[in-house]
């Protein structure tokens, strides 16, 4: 369905943790959307819950997204029509429409407890009744409200639901869905210490932002039933909703901190790029795309936001992600792989700081088909670092006395070491002729120069290492 209104849409993180790939999905998806719908894509922060907040004012939150390249035209920072975009600091705006509720006779004052409302709970759990407020309060008298008010009780205020009423909202991917609120509990819109729940600020926000599609994930589906009765009794029009499908691991279990890569932070240290990252999460569980490595650009023009699948969940392949990530790294020029892959370089190797970025880049370039990883440039590279110990054992691939040969072979060759194509094609002409294999002779090469069997062509090595290294390494056999 193409938007007949000016596309708004939100990614609205809670600070009180990292970015997981579910939490990019979310906020990529609301980037294509506005991207192909030439809309604005807002960042708004929910953090009413101080208590559970773990990064102050999202900083690092934000700064992942700007890292993923999903910029944003309204939000914290950036400022916009609709600041602050803290919910911390819009109680004002809340206590408005709070206020409008209670005028109204929406709402209610509740004084159960959170111990009172458990045993409730598990009373209802042991009858085998499905477990929702009894609407104890809701039958309190004015004067019952009076004396709990004049004894300081505290209390939360609760939507009064028509059970009689069915609420529909529109979604993206399952068209139409009917809540029938007989099914509903009263729910808060307020804490026992006065603040807001999530519930309450995000349709208020939601309202306010004139938040045109509600882009999330599907664990939200059961919180839209609650804020679309709020829609309905503002009488303002509902957003479009689009549930998205929940990220599972290869045991179809919804991804959690124990699976690899469920946190972004976890892909960033291994050294996945940004756009292998967005490029992924967008084309999992999104049909089939004729060409599946695309940016950013490419994604918001190609998505097909008309006929969105409906799925229960969608599974994270990390193999598949690694195959995009090489193919990424493989589309970066020599800059901008020296600038990604020098930070992990002068993790491992102290002596990368003195290196100069042409040295680096001219290394990277000669291994970058190897790379699955920006980390993994750090195994590949290695044996620049650190010379390798070669031993009887290390050698053990090529018969003994394909060994001697190819060491006389070498030692008479050295002298063209200086040109590594010369050198290279010396020993290469002569080992045909002496019926040397060819793999033995590249297997006895590599070991010499860089301890593992399989890598770069021999006059690349040579290059990196220079023909003074080179020579010393062969001649240490």
């Amino acid at each position: 369905m193409v938007p007949d209104t000016k596309v708004r849409v939100r990614f609205a993180p809670s600070p009180s943790g990292m970015m997981h790939l579910g939490n990019v999905r979310s906020a990529l998806m609301n980037f294509l959307y506005a991207r192909q719908y030439q809309g604005t894509f807002i960042i708004r922060v929910e953090d009413t819950d101080a208590s559970r907040n773990v990064d102050p004012e999202a900083k690092k939150i934000i700064s992942d997204l700007l890292w993923l390249g999903l910029d944003y035209l309204e939000g914290p920072i950036k400022g916009g029509p609709y600041a602050p975009y803290y919910q911390s600091q819009r109680d004002n705006i809340y206590k408005k429409y709070l206020e409008e509720l209670i005028a109204k006779k929406r709402v209610y004052r509740c004084f159960c407890t959170t111990e009172e409302l458990e045993k409730k709970r598990q009373r209802q759990v042991a009858l085998k009744l499905p477990p929702r407020y009894d609407r104890a309060c809701f039958k309190l008298t004015p004067a019952q409200v009076d004396e709990k008010l004049q004894n300081k009780i505290e209390f939360v205020w609760r939507v009064a639901l028509d059970q009689e009423k069915k609420i529909t909202i529109h979604d993206l991917a399952r068209d139409t869905i009917e809540f029938d609120l007989k099914n509903f509990p009263d729910f808060p819109l307020t804490r026992a210490d006065g603040s807001f729940t999530f519930i309450f600020a995000n349709f208020v926000d939601d309202m306010v932002m004139k938040i045109s599609q509600v882009i999330r994930g599907e664990d939200h589906l059961t919180n839209t039933a609650s804020q679309a009765v709020l829609y309905d009794i503002f009488q303002v029009p509902l957003p479009t909703f689009w549930h998205l499908p929940i990220i599972c691991n290869a045991e179809g279990k919804k991804l959690s901190k124990r699976d690899f890569g469920f946190s972004l932070n976890d892909l960033i240290n291994e050294g996945f790029l940004p756009e292998a990252i967005t490029n992924y999460l967008a084309i999992i569980g999104g049909g089939s795309f004729e060409q599946e490595i695309m940016s950013l650009d490419e994604l918001a023009k190609h998505m097909n936001f008309k006929t969105v699948h409906s799925t229960g969940h969608i599974k994270y392949d990390l193999e598949k992600l690694t195959w995009m990530n090489h193919k990424w790294i493989n589309k970066y020029d020599s800059e901008q792989l020296t600038i990604a892959c020098l930070p992990f370089l002068v993790e491992a190797y102290s002596q990368a700081v003195q290196l100069d970025k042409t040295t680096i880049g001219h290394m990277l370039q000669l291994i970058k088909t190897d790379l699955t990883t920006l980390k993994s440039c750090v195994k590949s590279l290695k044996f620049y670092f650190e010379k390798p110990t070669v031993t009887a054992e290390s050698l053990q691939c090529i018969p003994a006395d394909s060994v001697a040969n190819i060491k006389q072979l070498v030692s008479k060759n050295l002298e063209l070491i200086t040109n590594s194509t010369d050198f290279a094609h010396a020993v290469k002409t002569q080992a045909k002729e002496q019926n040397i294999p060819l793999k033995e002779l590249f297997w006895y090469l590599r070991i010499a120069l860089m301890g593992e069997q399989n890598g770069p062509a021999i006059h690349d090595l040579i290059d990196i290492l220079g023909s003074q290294e080179s020579a010393k390494r062969l001649q240490s056999i």
